[in-house]
């Protein structure tokens, strides 16, 4: 445990919690988005008689089969040819990286993750005890040029992207690039891991098809319903080869057992009754709106020189400050005009970039990120 460090965003929710602030740290969806009647409908359908036993009993560890087979038809629609029997669900995308880090990784592998990366998947990886080495990336994502050249001197076990409106920069790897990451990794011989909880989240731009499909043998694939539906639920899923599945439900069997059983339940209900394909377009309309205010109004407040991404969907948007700024001072300055985000530095495992920081767009309305960036435009100046 000591070299596990404490999320930087966990942390931050008690300070942000505090009446009138404004906060655009933590990566939550709108919660007046949430269809809170369609899922109080469908635990009541799944709690009810003869099946009530059932949801409330314990259940096998590979998930219930109805929810495992409306996933791998979702994937299959995505681009990902699944069957339920590929899936494992898990209790959030989370424990998915953690079974799949305790599946493959002895102290001392080497792990490749994009700079800047998900720090929830660093602290995964540090329990692990590997070591965690940054490929630099551009606004196209991970370079592949590096990712070469640091594969043939590192025999990496596994390489861990959000490739579709990454964590924490929003940025998404195109069609080409996505090619050639695959290659490498047949090529160098080591895991792939997707985390892809955002890709139905897109406001503009063409779809990519999911980079697992290009390599499916080496893959695995996380996903989950947080984003679409509720984080609450804590339903997700993994998929993997046979093999590495099997390892990876002994895993989850020595870890909880299974996945709480209503909940798989209930959203199984859920996702039989519910167009979650026009629920998606809600969100989808609605995050737009929300990402063009964030863009609009960073653009007015931030100095010239300013980098600020533009993302095509997810829920985050990147910047960096131009000069020798270091956001952790700046971000102490904004919470005492009650408004916060995440620094950059926080997300990074090399040598960090102080001048960068995240800001997520979904959990508010134009008018309150108007007003955010406005009490933001005092802590910069």
């Amino acid at each position: 445990m000591d070299r596990v460090t404490s999320s930087p965003v966990r942390d931050l929710l008690a300070l942000t919690r505090r009446p009138g602030v404004i906060s655009f740290a933590g990566g939550l969806p709108a919660p007046e988005l949430f269809d809170t009647n369609g899922l109080r409908a469908a635990f009541a359908r799944a709690l009810a008689e003869p099946d009530a036993t059932r949801a409330l009993q314990y259940s096998p560890t590979e998930g219930d089969p109805a929810l495992r087979e409306i996933v791998a038809a979702r994937l299959t629609r995505q681009g990902l040819p699944t069957g339920c029997e590929d899936l494992l669900v898990t209790t959030g995308s989370q424990q998915g990286l953690n079974l799949v880090a305790s599946a493959l990784l002895d102290p001392g592998a080497v792990v490749l993750v994009e700079e800047p990366v998900y720090l929830s998947a660093v602290q995964c990886f540090q329990l692990a005890q590997a070591r965690i080495v940054p490929v630099p990336s551009d606004a196209e994502g991970i370079d592949p040029d590096a990712l070469e050249r640091i594969a043939a001197n590192e025999r990496p076990a596994l390489l861990y992207l959000v490739p579709t409106f990454s964590n924490p920069t929003g940025r998404t790897i195109g069609e080409a690039r996505r090619d050639r990451i695959a290659d490498i990794a047949a090529r160098h011989d080591f895991w792939l891991i997707e985390d892809d909880p955002y890709g139905e989240l897109r406001y503009s731009g063409r779809p990519v098809s999911p980079l697992s499909a290009r390599v499916p043998d080496r893959s695995i694939y996380l996903g989950s319903f947080s984003k679409i539906v509720s984080p609450g639920m804590r339903v997700g899923w993994l998929r993997a080869p046979a093999q590495l599945r099997q390892q990876l439900t002994i895993l989850k069997q020595a870890a909880d057992l299974h996945t709480s059983t209503i909940d798989q339940a209930a959203a199984a209900e859920y996702l039989a009754t519910a167009d979650l394909d026009a629920r998606v377009r809600v969100l989808r309309e609605t995050y737009r709106e929300r990402r063009d205010a964030m863009l609009t109004g960073l653009r007015e407040i931030t100095p010239p020189g300013t980098e600020i991404t533009e993302p095509e969907g997810g829920m985050f948007v990147w910047v960096r400050l131009p000069g020798e700024v270091d956001t952790a001072e700046v971000l102490q300055e904004a919470l005492r005009h009650d408004v916060a985000f995440v620094p950059g530095s926080a997300f990074q495992v090399g040598e960090p970039d102080r001048a960068t920081m995240r800001l997520s767009f979904t959990t508010f309305a134009p008018d309150a990120i108007a007003e955010g960036l406005r009490r933001l435009a005092k802590a910069l100046s």
